[in-house]
Formats: structure tokens, sequence, C-alpha cells
């Protein structure tokens, strides 16, 4: 099985808890909220809720403020009326990008992300104008260290109803379609298999190649951009940038 990795888009990418505690926890809170709204208020009932909340816990957000953004989800307690809005647009070199917001205010957060682009060298785009590049699959990531070995891992995603094994260096990327990824994730519980992080994501399924340094910096400095912005749940790209210039940027504090 094959597929380009976004272990990097999931596992890697820690909250800098210490200098943006307030921001983590909005952003955790509107997660949880927007799964229980999703798919009620039950974590045993709604995996998406589950990992939500076990995301929460592991920075330590309090527990009065995951039972609030629940409730609040469930529509038991009065709060902002959050809608989920996908947004499309380029960065450098036509790179597309697709933007999970979870706002309150849609005619604040579209022209706060087209600012974001244009600033960047990017452009907003309409409705549909990248989405056909990308598809929505469930992703789990599972740490190597104590687990079954590949091709052990390889049996276990067969039987739970995934599609693909990625691995990385130090991790296992398990992917399976949209639909499956309650029941995925439930087959990996009933076999122990600890899941680091789980989502459902936007694909790509063709890649644009970025070589050129200036532009990968680019690239790099529009999605981090659009990643910190309040109301940005999460960010899908399609770029592909060689290994040796994403270390080279990333030594540079890209």
């Amino acid at each position: 099985m094959a597929g380009h990795s976004h272990s990097a888009n999931i596992k890697y990418r820690k909250d800098r808890v210490d200098s943006q505690r307030g921001k983590t926890f909005s952003k955790l809170a509107r997660d949880i909220m927007s799964a229980a709204r999703e798919g009620g208020g039950d974590p045993s009932a709604n995996l998406r809720l589950r990992y939500a909340i076990d995301k929460a816990r592991q920075v330590s957000m309090p527990r009065d403020n995951i039972e609030r953004a629940i409730k609040k989800g469930c529509g038991e307690l009065q709060g902002e009326a959050l809608e989920e809005v996908i947004y499309e647009g380029y960065a450098t070199g036509g790179v597309a990008v697709i933007v999970q917001a979870l706002t309150d205010n849609r005619h604040r957060t579209a022209p706060d992300l087209r600012h974001l682009f244009e600033k960047r060298g990017g452009n907003l785009a309409t409705s549909g104008a990248v989405a056909w590049m990308f598809e929505r699959s469930g992703v789990f990531v599972v740490l190597r260290e104590g687990v079954p070995s590949e091709d052990e891992m390889m049996g276990i995603v067969l039987d739970v109803g995934a599609e693909d094994l990625i691995t990385t260096e130090d991790a296992y990327e398990i992917r399976s379609q949209a639909s499956d990824f309650h029941s995925v994730g439930k087959g990996l519980e009933e076999r122990e298999i600890a899941v680091e992080d789980a989502r459902i994501i936007w694909v790509p399924t063709t890649t644009a190649e970025v070589a050129d340094k200036d532009a990968a910096r680019s690239v790099l400095n529009l999605i981090s951009a659009l990643e910190d912005h309040d109301d940005v749940q999460a960010v899908a790209s399609n770029y592909d940038i060689p290994d040796a210039l994403l270390v080279e940027l990333r030594a540079e504090g890209q």
C-alpha cells in the first residue's frame, strides 16, 4: 500500500501550550462542540468526540471546560452559534489549500482568511475550486514503539476494515474511508492498539511539486498563519516539497 503521508500534519504539530494556552483551549473547545453537535454528547457512541476529549485532556484542559463544551454542542447551554465552513484557495505556485473553519461570524472569518492568503502570495478562491483535488479520509496515527510489527499491523488494518497503512520512521498512519471512521476506531480499540491521534481529514489525490526555496517558504508560512487563526480547525494542502528542502527550511525556523 502506498500514499502521501500527512503524519507531519497530524502527529508532529504540537500545540504551543505555554505561549498559546488560551487559544489552544478555545480551538479544542470548538472541536468538542462540533463533534458533540454532529454525533451527540456520549463519547462511547461518538468516536470523534472521544478523540477530541482525549486531545483536550492531553494538554490539561479543565474538566469543567470540556463538559461545558459538550453541553453547548448538544444545545443544552446557550452559547455562540457556530457553523462549520470550508474555504478553498491557492498558495504560491498553484498549491491547493483547503481550510476547515468553525465560526460564529463568517463575515469576519472570510475577509480574515482572504487577507492571510493575499499577504503570502496566494488567493482565496470560490467554493469547489480545489475540493475536487481532495478526498475525505479517516486517519489514525499509531506510534510504532511497543506495537506490532509492520506485517502484523497490516493484518490488523485489513481486519478492521481500513484501506491503507503508511509507515514512517516512528509512526504508523492508518487510512480508512471517512464513512468507516467509527468502525475502524472501534476495531483498533478492541485490538488494544493505542491511537495517538485520529480525525477525518482532506487528503490530496494529486500533488503540486514545490522545489523552489522561496516558494516553499511562502507555502509553509501561509499554512502556519492559517492554522494560527482562531476560527481555523484544520488546513490541508497538496504541496510536495522535497525532504531535503523541508529539512533546510525547518532548520531556519520555518
